[in-house]
């Protein structure tokens, strides 16, 4: 979406639904500075066996490749006039690596890799560039995602990794984001808010709940901690994991109840 008007000028890409459309509506209530927020992409889930090269790169063309292409766009009129904000929507995937998601994580590692670099040369031109990183989101995508990996089949990939993602991997994952899932409205307000900062953060996990296991990561230089950690969640202690998201998921329900009940 493009519009002008005055010293309004906002581009969002990949705002016909979900995540993307609700920055688009709280953003053009507003009038801000000319910024570019890149909201486009695609999923991919599965055994990689069963993934073909084509669905792999068609993912990077959107995730990573969609992503450079607009802000070489928008970065030589922005370095121009040393004023811009560009906000790149990443996810925590872009931080920590999940099972079964590996073409998905790699392609926001690529751009979080990539902006990263970009920002240092950015910053000499007073143009600003942020990541968001969401982690589940309740979005029409994603459950219809999750619908159909579970009816697929996956040719190429052995019978146990089959089992492995369908049986342990898909209910776990739904559990997860019954328990964590953020609304678009939550990443949309975030991302308004990065927009209003005037110094904004380079990276904003909009999920507060998602700081400790990238802070394991960080923590570790090896590895092996975060490894081993989502390991034994997975495969070891799975009913433990089921257990501890109904409960998170309770109390979740329970603050969001006391906030619509609290007077402002």
């Amino acid at each position: 979406m493009a519009s002008g008007g005055g010293q309004k000028v906002v581009l969002i890409t990949g705002c016909s639904s979900g995540i993307g459309l609700r920055i688009a509506v709280l953003l053009a209530r507003d009038e801000q500075k000319r910024y570019h927020v890149n909201n486009a992409g695609v999923g991919l889930l599965g055994p990689v066996e069963s993934i073909s090269m084509d669905e792999m790169k068609r993912v990077f063309e959107t995730n990573f490749f969609g992503t450079v292409r607009m802000i070489k766009e928008v970065m030589p009129d922005m370095k121009k006039r040393q004023a811009g904000h560009i906000i790149i929507m990443s996810s925590v995937m872009g931080l920590q690596g999940v099972v079964f998601n590996d073409v998905y994580t790699a392609s926001k590692f690529a751009i979080e890799g990539f902006c990263e670099s970009m920002a240092v040369q950015l910053l000499k031109f007073n143009v600003k560039l942020s990541l968001i990183e969401p982690g589940p989101v309740h979005t029409e995508f994603e459950t219809k995602m999750m619908e159909e990996v579970a009816k697929m089949e996956y040719p190429g990939a052995d019978p146990d990794t089959v089992r492995y993602f369908k049986d342990v991997y898909v209910p776990s994952s739904i559990d997860i984001f019954e328990a964590m899932g953020q609304t678009p409205d939550d990443i949309a307000k975030c991302t308004k808010k990065v927009i209003e900062t005037s110094q904004p953060r380079f990276r904003n996990l909009t999920n507060s709940l998602y700081t400790p296991i990238v802070a394991m990561k960080y923590a570790d230089e090896t590895g092996g901690l975060s490894v081993q950690t989502f390991y034994n969640l997975l495969f070891n202690f799975g009913s433990l994991m089921h257990i501890s998201m109904s409960i998170l998921k309770c109390l979740t329900c329970n603050c969001l109840r006391r906030r619509t009940i609290s007077p402002d």
